[in-house]
């Protein structure tokens, strides 16, 4: 690759762009690859497609008849193949011009499908473990054809000669590298024959390896793709997919669903994770393309929602990207990932009509996911929304058992709102499912599409309160002095006070209020202290009656009892204030600065009082 003599041009004539190798490879290394092992992919990838070219040329020749062969011994490695080859005018033309390929022969362009690589760059990337590269070929296009040396530096100078035929008696290539002292990580033997078992493991065509200490040559690729074998049963199939698919991942699979996609050349399976995966976490599948590993991380291979499983899949129509470890993103890819996740739809109805024991461990550990596509897919919802698990009142439960036993649902719109209201709600008989986890909410409000005699509403305060029995007359005017100090001593948190008799008696009170309300409160508090500002007058205009919290007070607890007959005034309003603090303690949401010293300080207050009434 050397440099145009710039001084003999004539001014105003074109230019050629000049290269600076060294600095090209660096760009690979930092920004296109990335690692160096990837030069013995691009080596294996370059043998593969020369192997497909030789195929084309004499297409009855038996599948085995060529093949590829690996050799590291610390010194050099040195792949062989026996593919189509370079004539000399290929030689120039390819190997000494970054970014052609040799792919782009006369009557191989049309073929370009058949090919893995497609951009003409691979072969620098052996400058990132080598500073030499050695190219011996002699092409299979001409029966009398010499071989013809290729030798390229780190520095962008190369050198041709041809020798006889002899040096080469058999036609294809053999590549040689000289392996810097730095890069002995990538080209020990073992770390040579792990990457070729790593890259190439599902390659159609033979590839052996020697790490030259004379023993017997080991094969990387020794079985076919496990989808591509024959078994005896069914049974046996399915257990030889799923030990692949542990080999793979290191994982037992719950169950492994087979993927082909004929269209596309595509199989593959698809193992179903043992365990729940984090909301939101996609795991990386791998990717072959004509038997190459392309990728073990790509994401863009399955919707999102599909993160209960990890694939495996061998296609012949997707296309990698200019690294080849990545897919572009096209209408290709976009139809695949479709019809795959078409096929995990279909693995899930299987298991919903015929195996409910699979479903079952399938639903406990990813349900989940079940629900993010329940809420876009109606079939799945159709199918599986009764069988789905959801907190209520009646403890975990599937919405079809929750529904046989309340005709009326009821859902929360947050996780604290239930749990304020989940003990009393069961004990009146109301049925409460809780609507603040992801998709909750919505899927309850769709069950009536799937159970017509179920009626779905939200929960709000009234109706709980509706449900709550009042006290009779001359105990509310027993109470009333007390109430009124109550309400006093509770103004501050907008919070109102009643007293009723509601189940359980262990629960002396309940704290009504809905975050949406306190949102408002909080909007009209700002409102007054930004009075006469521009905040105040934006603020103002959206002003309403702020709606306010309830404390209500269980008659049938014998410390509320005891409570509402104290006669002295500032116990009374220190008694209110625990109560209140025990409720909102019990309603589990974050506490705000002033409820938290009002539960510290009535504590102290009623100890003090304690304390002083024994002595």
């Amino acid at each position: 690759m050397t440099l145009p003599d710039t001084a003999a041009t004539p001014a105003g004539a074109d230019r050629t762009f000049q290269v600076d190798l060294r600095g090209l490879v660096d760009l690979l290394s930092h920004h296109l690859y990335s690692s160096p092992r990837v030069y013995l992919r691009e080596l294996l990838q370059n043998a593969v497609d020369a192997l497909t070219a030789r195929h084309g040329l004499e297409p009855d020749a038996p599948a085995d008849a060529f093949g590829i062969r690996l050799y590291a011994d610390g010194a050099v490695v040195r792949v062989e193949d026996d593919g189509v080859g370079l004539t000399e005018a290929d030689v120039h033309t390819f190997l000494a011009t970054i970014g052609r390929s040799s792919k782009r022969a006369e009557g191989i362009a049309e073929q370009r499908g058949d090919f893995i690589g497609q951009f003409g760059i691979g072969l620098l990337s052996c400058f990132l473990v080598a500073d030499e590269i050695h190219v011996l070929s002699r092409s299979a296009r001409t029966p009398d054809a010499p071989a013809v040396e290729w030798r390229g530096r780190g520095d962008g100078s190369y050198a041709v000669r041809t020798l006889p035929a002899s040096a080469r008696p058999r036609p294809g290539t053999t590549v040689t590298l000289t392996p810097r002292a730095d890069t002995g990580e990538w080209t020990r033997p073992a770390r040579v024959h792990a990457l070729a078992r790593h890259f190439g493991s599902l390659l159609r065509h033979p590839v052996s390896f020697d790490d030259g200490t004379g023993g017997p040559g080991a094969s990387v690729n020794p079985e076919p793709a496990p989808w591509a074998c024959t078994h005896p049963t069914p049974g046996a199939r399915s257990r030889a997919l799923a030990a692949y698919g542990e080999e793979v991942f290191g994982f037992t699979p719950l169950d492994t669903i087979e993927l082909d996609l004929p269209a596309v050349g595509l199989k593959g399976i698809a193992c179903v994770l043992p365990e729940a995966v984090p909301t939101g976490r996609r795991h990386g599948h791998r990717v072959h393309v004509k038997g190459m590993l392309l990728s073990e991380q790509a994401e863009e291979i399955l919707p999102e929602w599909a993160f209960f499983v990890r694939c495996v899949v061998d296609a012949e129509s997707l296309r990698p990207t200019a690294s080849r470890e990545s897919l572009y993103e096209d209408d290709t890819l976009a139809a695949v990932r479709e019809a795959l996740a078409e096929r995990l739809r279909a693995w899930i109805a299987r298991a919903a009509a015929s195996d409910p024991d699979l479903l079952a461990r399938f639903l406990q550990a990813h349900h989940l996911a079940v629900k993010s596509l329940a809420v876009h897919d109606d079939e799945i919802l159709r199918m599986l929304l009764p069988w789905l698990p959801f907190e209520t009142t009646d403890g975990h439960a599937t919405l079809d058992e929750f529904a046989r036993t309340h005709r009326t649902v009821l859902v929360t719109s947050s996780v604290e709102e239930f749990r304020q209201v989940a003990a009393i709600a069961s004990a009146a008989g109301l049925g409460v499912v809780n609507g603040g986890y992801t998709y909750d909410r919505e899927l309850v409000h769709r069950l009536p599409e799937i159970r017509p005699e179920v009626s779905v509403a939200d929960l709000d305060p009234a109706t709980l309160t509706a449900h709550l029995d009042p006290v009779d007359r001359e105990t509310e005017l027993a109470a009333m002095a007390y109430l009124a100090l109550a309400r006093d001593a509770l103004a501050v948190f907008d919070c109102d006070v009643a007293l009723r008799t509601f189940q359980p008696a262990s629960a002396p009170a309940l704290l009504v209020d809905s975050r949406e309300a306190r949102h408002e409160r909080t909007r009209s508090q700002l409102a007054r202290e930004q009075e006469g500002g521009l905040w105040g007058d934006i603020l103002g205009a959206l002003r309403q009656e702020a709606p306010r919290a309830q404390l209500i007070l269980n008659q049938l607890n014998p410390l509320v009892r005891a409570a509402v007959a104290i006669d002295e005034p500032e116990l009374a309003r220190t008694s209110a204030e625990a109560l209140y603090g025990q409720a909102a303690m019990l309603s589990r949401r974050p506490l705000r600065p002033s409820e938290s010293s009002l539960i510290n300080r009535s504590f102290l207050d009623l100890l003090a009082h304690a304390l002083r009434k024994d002595s």
